[in-house]
């Protein structure tokens, strides 16, 4: 009986350790009618390196075609076949533009594009009432851990979230830490990183990497049984000296057992 006793208690605890049950809920803080004061929207700003599509509008329709008929084979050289003007920033914040040359956009905003183009364009007496479209092609962020698809992934609009970006991975696994989620954000020359709680909703509604910018990297530490998981896997399982340990532990017990 006392051997029995044993070995149920042995079996107990392994399978007590091996059945944590991992924290998978969001938003636990959120109960049903609270109010969330959300971080203040944030509009992308354009870097080195960021791809935009331009469009010119004109009453004139043999100046329409002037504009974006650099547009066309532009775009097409990039790969972009919807016919707007493909342009890529230089490392000097640059694009050249047809007929008013090198313009300076970095640090702007898709809107503030559009105006500083029609500007220079009725300033220069070129076009009286042109409408101009920026938008923004070739903004990327990257997935990386436990989500379902891992990868790089493409935005093309302002106020793009965390969430969305998770959602497009295919969500966390089941092995994800969802309270510790992180962002890593280019600054300028420096990189910050940036930890988010899901299972808050109030802490990642007022975080700064609530809503993405290009070049986000957000990764997801697997939780402490994942990581074991992959520890034991990797190490001590191709170990010889493991599989002697634990040859002869058994050989020990089992002589204490059956004694």
């Amino acid at each position: 009986m006392k051997k029995k006793s044993l070995l149920t208690l042995l079996m107990g605890a392994l399978l007590i350790c091996s059945c944590e049950t991992p924290r998978v809920v969001y938003f636990e803080d959120l109960d049903h009618g609270k109010t969330v004061q959300a971080r203040d929207p944030l509009d992308i700003s354009l870097r080195p390196g960021d791809k935009i599509r331009i469009l010119v509008s004109t009453r004139d329709q043999q100046l329409t075609q002037l504009f974006n008929l650099f547009g066309s084979s532009n775009a097409n050289a990039g790969g972009n076949s919807s016919g707007r003007m493909g342009y890529i920033i230089d490392s000097q914040g640059n694009i050249d533009f047809p007929i008013l040359g090198t313009l300076h956009v970095a640090g702007l905003r898709r809107e503030e594009v559009a105006s500083k183009i029609k500007g220079d364009l009725i300033a220069s007496n070129l076009v009286k009432e042109p409408v101009v479209t920026v938008d923004y092609s070739g903004l990327y962020f990257d997935v990386l851990g436990e989500v379902g698809r891992p990868g790089r992934y493409e935005f093309d609009r302002d106020r793009f979230t965390l969430l969305e970006g998770l959602s497009m991975a295919g969500d966390l696994t089941i092995s994800g830490l969802r309270e510790n989620v992180a962002v890593i954000r280019t600054e300028g020359n420096q990189r910050t990183t940036y930890r988010v709680n899901l299972q808050s909703g109030e802490e990642l509604y007022k975080s700064p990497v609530y809503y993405l910018q290009q070049d986000d990297i957000i990764y997801v530490e697997p939780n402490k049984k994942r990581a074991n998981q992959s520890t034991l896997n990797n190490t001590l399982l191709e170990s010889p000296t493991f599989w002697m340990s634990v040859t002869t532990f058994l050989m020990s017990l089992s002589v204490f057992i059956f004694k």
